[in-house]
């Protein structure tokens, strides 16, 4: 019987600490915002008085999530064959081609309009990231001639 009370007695003062406070210091870093690269497809092909919907995707490099607000078409560039990455072949532009609504209403005064899209979103890291709201290609019915534009390659220039 001594044997198991001198174990038990062991076990006891095992479970013994002191308690203490202290304090200390820690370091972390904050990431940056990066540049989203918006691309954009349109279907179906346009004509003079028509309408393409535009779909939208963004790429982000970043660690996180970063907000894309409104998407706006810059400017168009029209070329007569398929572009090199965003490059038309020298000689191969059609300047005639390229003019755009950049209003917040169409004029139809321009080949091109497309109203901005309000999208206020949160895009994860990664490429391919959908964008919610589609846009809206018009390719104007002007009173001139727009046989400049037939078969022409156009590379949409996005901001936000």
């Amino acid at each position: 019987t001594v044997g198991v009370i001198g174990v038990v007695a062991l076990a006891g003062a095992a479970y013994a600490y002191f308690t203490a406070s202290g304090s200390g210091t820690g370091s972390a870093t904050v990431g940056t915002s990066t540049a989203l690269t918006l691309h954009g497809a349109t279907s179906p092909s346009l004509f003079p008085g028509s309408t393409s919907t535009v779909t939208l995707t963004a790429d982000n490099p970043s660690g996180g999530k970063e907000r894309l607000g409104t998407v706006h078409l810059a400017s168009v560039v029209a070329c007569d064959q398929a572009f090199t990455g965003t490059t038309c072949a020298s000689g191969h532009e059609i300047t005639t081609c390229e003019s755009v609504e950049t209003g917040s209403s169409d004029g139809n005064a321009a080949n091109f309009w497309m109203p901005d899209v309000v999208e206020n979103q949160e895009v994860a890291a990664g490429n391919g990231q959908t964008v919610s709201t589609p846009g809206s290609l018009t390719m104007n019915d002007l009173s001139t001639s727009q046989d400049s534009c037939k078969s022409a390659n156009l590379l949409l220039n996005f901001t936000s």
